[in-house]
């Protein structure tokens, strides 16, 4: 199996179902393997006087506070629902986050296939026990986490029993600079916690994401949106369905050109080697019986013939047949 490109709709739905089956087509259209929502109840996981992170003021102002902000992203049961089964009709994969336990046991009776769990829960120890226990494979985001953080929370999965855990590499900025990326990282938690790993992209453009398949990301994450200046936290970093749709080919086409790893000539190269290889040739017109010495003896094209390396098999043995000027030497003439 290739990497696991999951497009990340989020919140980027506005609360509109209608928003909200479109992105679910332009996934599709862009060739993700899965498209992922955000499941809450916004009382359960945002007190009233929480303030916005630094990148949701610069998107969305400072009028409004945290908590009303996402209220008006919400969506309902009834609707994800809905959304799961318009996802079968297009034939992707439907996932959503869950930010707390009701949201959580809905998405596990309505069957999605893994959890993907954000950053904002790695410190959150009761929440992932409960998640493990749903038996489900498990992505886990690791943003604003230290290895130490990481470990706390691979190990309480680990201690309900669930071994199914793949390691996001993040960065909670949106966008994310490429200084602030460091995906050396990605490869110090594969290295530490021998699970796999993959990376949750708040860049813009493609190169990060590209960058972490061919460090060995074997899922790989992206932000979209219908439009990028539509209301709303996370528009502005996010891809276009077009631009979504040159971000998966780039990781394809990596994929390719990672290979399987089996240093071999391909059949192309096959076909090549016959002409551009060298083989033993005669220097000059040689008589039979003549004893081979090295100046009687070149390397020139075609390869069809002894490979060079074969010289110490015809150096000193006498010639059997006349030999023209460039003529291949085969073993059936000396």
């Amino acid at each position: 199996m290739g990497v696991y490109i999951i497009a990340e709709a989020g919140v980027n739905h506005n609360g509109d179902i209608h928003l909200a089956k479109r992105l679910i087509e332009a996934a599709k259209y862009a060739g993700a393997d899965a498209v992922k929502f955000q499941t809450f109840k916004t009382e359960k996981i945002i007190g009233k006087f929480a303030q916005k992170a630094e990148y949701q003021v610069e998107n969305t102002g400072s009028a409004e506070s945290q908590y009303d902000m996402v209220k008006k992203l919400e969506l309902t049961y009834d609707q994800f629902t809905e959304l799961r089964d318009y996802c079968i009709q297009k034939e992707i994969t439907f996932i959503s986050t869950p930010d707390e336990t009701d949201s959580l046991d809905y998405l596990a009776d309505i069957g999605v296939p893994l959890i993907k769990i954000g950053s904002t829960e790695v410190t959150n120890l009761k929440f992932l026990k409960e998640i493990a226990r749903k038996k489900l494979p498990i992505i886990l985001s690791t943003g604003m986490s230290t290895l130490g953080e990481v470990e706390l929370a691979i190990n309480t999965i680990y201690s309900e029993g669930n071994r199914e855990v793949t390691l996001m590499h993040a960065t909670t900025d949106y966008p994310t600079m490429a200084e602030d990326v460091n995906l050396k990282a990605m490869i110090t938690m594969k290295d530490a916690f021998k699970v796999p790993v993959g990376y949750s992209d708040h860049t813009l453009g493609n190169e990060a994401a590209v960058a972490a398949v061919a460090l060995g990301a074997v899922v790989i994450e992206k932000h979209f949106t219908l439009d990028k200046n539509m209301e709303g936290p996370d528009h502005a970093a996010s891809m276009t369905p077009e631009e979504l749709k040159s971000f998966v080919y780039a990781i394809r086409t990596t994929e390719k050109l990672l290979g399987d790893g089996i240093k071999k000539p391909t059949k192309k190269e096959e076909r090549t080697i016959e002409a551009a290889r060298r083989s033993i040739v005669a220097s000059r017109d040689l008589e039979a019986g003549m004893v081979l010495t090295e100046n009687m003896i070149e390397f020139k094209r075609p390869g069809t013939g002894l490979k060079p390396e074969f010289i110490k098999f015809v150096l000193g043995r006498k010639l059997k047949n006349s030999l023209k000027e460039d003529q291949l030497i085969t073993l059936d003439d000396i």
